[in-house]
């Protein structure tokens, strides 16, 4: 099967610089497939602090880039060493296949190419929500790093914010969710969404900050019970700080949570399939990928957009 050797694909060329691009795909590894992209996901968290120019030092950083680590597509192609059907949709944590940018996550792009190791099989036409999967996968490593305490409380009821406590009603916990903005103060199945300036008082042995609002770390110090734990699942900019005492009177934990392991994934993919996880309601915007910067901007700029996924048939 011959196909091409180039892609449309996002690119930011500096920060605040967004366009559509043709480029280059390298040639395909014996052990890699290539797929045809269906639908890509914009991360408000690490693709906002790309596109700002506000990201710091990363492995891999620079410009031009392919942002996005959340696609879902159709196999193209498969190498001569890779076990793999034509046809078969599978989820993408993004890619590094570029002549001409860096894949950094790589994920927003008309075609792309990783090892068939890295994909996760999907079933049947999986819709644009299973984008959500690798978020869903960081909610669960951070779940996983608070040990044998699942989090009573979650900070921030965005998508991230969402899946952990999902995840944590899943597991057999009944965490109470912060937000401090009232569109986004739903109660969710299983859990209370509630305002923090009403929940003075009262204390907690596992909070698990989803927002990124690291300015609130003396907040949720003084949340704490004694002993307790506050797990970073953001991505923060700016450095972090607390105060001293309240920490010391806790004997308080700081655990920073990084990047899913490929165990998370796999997990999460199968709590999704067996329906203990259900990632629906996330997605609240399909835009067409002819024009990002408008995608873009929606998913920055419009509080109300909870999710903005970009739909690339349209440059079938």
């Amino acid at each position: 099967m011959t196909t091409p050797s180039s892609t449309e694909a996002v690119v930011f060329k500096a920060p605040g610089d967004i366009t559509r691009r043709t480029l280059t795909l390298r040639e395909l590894a014996s052990d890699e497939i290539r797929v045809e992209t269906v639908y890509s996901g914009i991360s408000t968290g690490t693709e906002r602090l790309l596109y700002r120019g506000e990201m710091p030092s990363f492995p891999g950083m620079g410009y031009p880039l392919v942002p996005g680590y959340e696609s879902v597509g159709r196999i193209i192609e498969v190498g001569s060493g890779a076990e793999a059907q034509l046809d078969q949709w599978v989820f993408i944590p993004g890619a590094n296949c570029y002549q001409e940018a860096r894949g950094l996550f790589g994920g927003a792009s008309q075609q792309l190419q990783t090892s068939v190791q890295r994909v996760i099989p999907l079933a049947g036409d999986p819709g644009p929500q299973m984008v959500l999967l690798a978020l869903a996968a960081t909610a669960l490593h951070a779940i996983r790093l608070a040990g044998a305490t699942l989090p009573d409380l979650v900070v921030g009821h965005g998508v991230m914010g969402r899946l952990a406590a999902r995840l944590t009603v899943a597991l057999g916990g009944q965490p109470m969710v912060w937000e401090t903005h009232a569109d986004r103060r739903l109660d969710g199945e299983g859990y209370l969404t509630r305002d923090p300036a009403y929940c003075k008082g009262q204390q907690f042995d596992c909070i698990l900050d989803a927002s990124g609002a690291g300015d609130q770390l003396n907040h949720w110090v003084s949340s704490l019970s004694p002993g307790g734990q506050i797990i970073l699942a953001g991505f923060y900019s700016q450095p972090l700080s607390f105060h001293f005492v309240p920490a010391f009177l806790r004997e308080s934990q700081f655990k920073v949570a990084a990047q899913w392991q490929p165990t998370d994934l796999q997990a999460v993919s199968e709590m999704v399939h067996d329906g203990r996880l259900s990632l629906d309601g996330l997605v609240t915007d399909l835009m067409p990928a002819t024009h990002p910067q408008q995608a873009y901007e929606k998913a920055f700029e419009d509080f109300a957009a909870l999710k903005v996924v970009m739909d690339w048939r349209c440059l079938s």
